[in-house]
């Protein structure tokens, strides 16, 4: 273990937990213990630092006195939000303190607004974005019954909650899906679905609308990215949007950057969309987060029988599990983030 008084710099590994947790955390136990071996091989000196909802000062003085902080929270858990981690960290971050993602990046990029403002990239298809009840209740029936079925998404979620298919069915009535696991398909009328998904409008909310894909039934490839470098893959059958008796999913198959299977994938986001993504939400380079993932459904296939991919989410706040050369490589990444960032200070 490398010790503080030694390494050249000092980073927190931030997760949710309770109060025992945080007094019980340890490197060698944790999810992400890969994660601080992988920093220990850069010199740089790792310790855990436990998020718990309503006690925020002994975390603020932690990450006060680091160099860097490196975020591991979803969104949502148990119901709960990461409101007050996201002023917490602004807050260490304007002290000078390097954090990733910053809650600034990830209301840009881990958001399904995403999808919306990347549309004309080669990543997207025909998007919709609904941001008040009222454009909802003018734009969407029309859509549904023109285009086929649809997928609305929540714009803040993760593992599914708040993300529909949506179909007509031959009676005039809806068949609405939820992606979340156990979710059961319903049927009623549009209007009332309609009626339901106002509640998504609260606080400033959106919905996102895309067309459904059919061969969502081949799997979902998650492309792991450390900055603006892939890191590896991982390819699932899911089960998320299908009927009960498509069966249970499928484990996710991780394999490195240099899997030939998406060599073609590969190129794309490292040559053009994510570079078109940062200039089109106007992103530094150096603020993409040391780990984030683009989530991809299989689109129509080109003239010549070549895949094309569809962009359903972008995932920044809690990446994990993550392929096996993913540590190693956000290490590196941070070790250069926080050595430019000294550079610049100095």
């Amino acid at each position: 273990m490398v010790e503080a008084s030694s390494a050249p710099f000092t980073v927190a590994v931030v997760c949710r937990g309770d109060a025992q947790a945080r007094r019980e955390a340890q490197p060698q136990t944790s999810r992400l213990k890969a994660v601080f071996e992988a920093l220990e091989r850069q010199g740089i000196a790792a310790i855990p630092a436990v998020y718990v909802e309503d006690e925020l000062e002994d975390l603020r003085d932690q990450l006060l006195a680091v160099d860097g902080v490196l975020v591991w929270v979803d969104p949502i858990s148990a119901g709960q939000r990461r409101t007050a981690l996201n002023r917490l960290l602004e807050e260490v971050a304007a002290a000078g303190v390097f954090v990733s993602a910053r809650p600034e990046v990830i209301a840009k990029m881990g958001v399904k607004a995403v999808l919306h403002a990347t549309r004309d990239l080669g990543w997207g298809t025909d998007t919709r974005l609904y941001d008040t009840a009222s454009v909802f209740e003018a734009e969407f029936p029309s859509v549904l019954t023109q285009a086929g079925p649809r997928v609305l998404k929540q714009d803040r979620g993760n593992g599914g909650i708040g993300v529909w298919k949506v179909e007509v069915l031959d009676s005039g009535a809806v068949r609405a899906q939820e992606a979340r696991a156990e979710a059961e398909p319903r049927t009623l009328r549009l209007a009332d679905f309609m009626t339901e998904r106002g509640a998504d409008f609260a606080d400033g909310g959106r919905l996102i609308d895309q067309p459904f894909q059919p061969r969502l039934p081949e799997g979902m490839i998650r492309c792991y990215m450390s900055g603006a470098h892939v890191v590896g893959f991982g390819c699932q059958i899911i089960r998320g949007l299908m009927s009960a008796d498509a069966g249970p999913p499928g484990p996710r198959i991780m394999s490195g950057p240099d899997d030939p299977q998406f060599r073609a994938l590969r190129a794309n986001m490292e040559h053009d969309w994510t570079p078109g993504l940062v200039r089109r939400l106007e992103i530094a380079p150096e603020a993409l987060p040391v780990i984030w993932d683009a989530d991809f459904l299989l689109g129509p296939k080109t003239a010549d029988d070549a895949d094309t991919y569809v962009l359903c989410e972008i995932n920044v706040s809690s990446v994990f599990p993550i392929p096996e050369p993913a540590p190693d490589a956000l290490a590196r990444t941070t070790l250069h983030r926080l050595a430019a960032r000294r550079r610049a200070q100095a």
